[in-house]
């Protein structure tokens, strides 16, 4: 079991993290461009003004990840800086996050499945299997903001498709 939490949770993160990060390089590519939009602007850009910006996407995506790779496999979950402010900054996160994942064996999952997960967010607390946490909570949050991020980067002009978002298939 501890090789199939890896191969449905841990691998397709990372794989999205991989693809989120050669989003983003179209994304700083398309700023270089001259197209009239500035980093700033597109760092902080966001859907409608009450919704969050690109950079809060990718942090609670890689937030996601870290936090699912950790509590399934048992260890401390590290704490990172929300203090990203550029193309860079958010390469820098993303590349933390692949690096963290990439970090674990598959053998670090034995008995996640059945793991007792707590999940606090704000006032809210949550209790999960590690097979609940990864059906219920990792993978629909972690694709909910990866895609939102692509959401917002293609509204504002960025030449980016769903062969982008998927990334090379093998």
């Amino acid at each position: 079991m501890s090789n199939l939490v890896h191969e449905l949770a841990i691998a397709p993160l990372l794989r999205s993290l991989k693809n989120f990060d050669a989003i983003i390089s179209k994304a700083e590519a398309y700023v270089e461009a001259d197209t009239g939009i500035d980093e700033e602007t597109l760092v902080n850009a966001r859907l409608y003004p009450n919704m969050r910006g690109l950079v809060f996407q990718v942090r609670v995506a890689t937030d996601t990840a870290k936090g699912a790779a950790a509590r399934l496999a048992g260890v401390e979950l590290p704490s990172w800086a929300d203090d990203e402010e550029t193309f860079a900054d958010i390469h820098a996160r993303i590349g933390k996050a692949i690096t963290f994942l990439s970090g674990f064996e598959p053998g670090q999952f034995k008995g996640a499945a059945s793991r007792p997960i707590h999940l606090k967010i704000g006032p809210y607390e949550f209790d999960f299997t590690g097979s609940s946490y990864i059906a219920n909570f990792v993978m629909p949050n972690f694709y909910f903001h990866v895609t939102t991020a692509y959401n917002i980067l293609r509204h504002n002009g960025v030449v980016i498709g769903k062969r982008d978002y998927l990334g090379p298939m093998s």
